[in-house]
């Protein structure tokens, strides 16, 4: 009986240790997706400030002029935005 009694702690302990390892996976791959998402967001900001830099010649102005030049023209342009450009028809 004490036998048995010993197998199952063992066996309890080994089940212990492999959720153990399944959490830290599960946690090390949703650490990833996330990271990734991250990294993906990164690329798109610094590729569309590039560009606003380009388009509107804004290399040399600070982030609080750029942000009032934006808001001089943001009114116009959403007006005046094609429809495939509009956020809901989007598909990002």
């Amino acid at each position: 009986m004490a036998n048995q009694y010993e197998k199952l702690v063992a066996q309890k302990a080994r089940l212990k240790e492999k959720m153990a390892r399944e959490d830290f996976k599960l946690r090390q791959s949703k650490y990833y997706e996330n990271r990734q998402v991250r990294k993906a967001r990164s690329r798109r900001l610094i590729q569309k400030g590039a560009l606003l830099e380009k388009y509107f010649q804004a290399d040399k102005l600070s982030v609080e002029q750029t942000e009032e030049l934006l808001k001089i023209f943001a009114d116009y342009v959403n007006a005046h935005k094609p429809s495939k450009f509009k956020n809901d028809q989007l598909k990002n």
